[in-house]
């Protein structure tokens, strides 16, 4: 199988966990509703929404 390995910050990657868990949401849907809302839009979200989304779809092919 193969490993998607991201390198980003600790802080925001658990603040991110942290909001994902408080919202009862994945970690992928809680950086869409960052996105969404217009909370701190950046480009390093985006990439980092990018990665999530490619490793599911990676993770439902591999299963179908």
């Amino acid at each position: 199988m193969p490993k998607l390995i991201l390198e980003i910050e600790t802080d925001l990657y658990r603040t991110l966990q942290e909001a994902a868990r408080t919202n009862q949401l994945s970690l992928e849907d809680e950086c869409l509703r960052r996105l969404e809302g217009g909370v701190r839009r950046s480009r390093y979200m985006e990439a980092l929404l990018a990665e999530l989304r490619a490793a599911d779809a990676q993770r439902r092919a591999e299963r179908d």
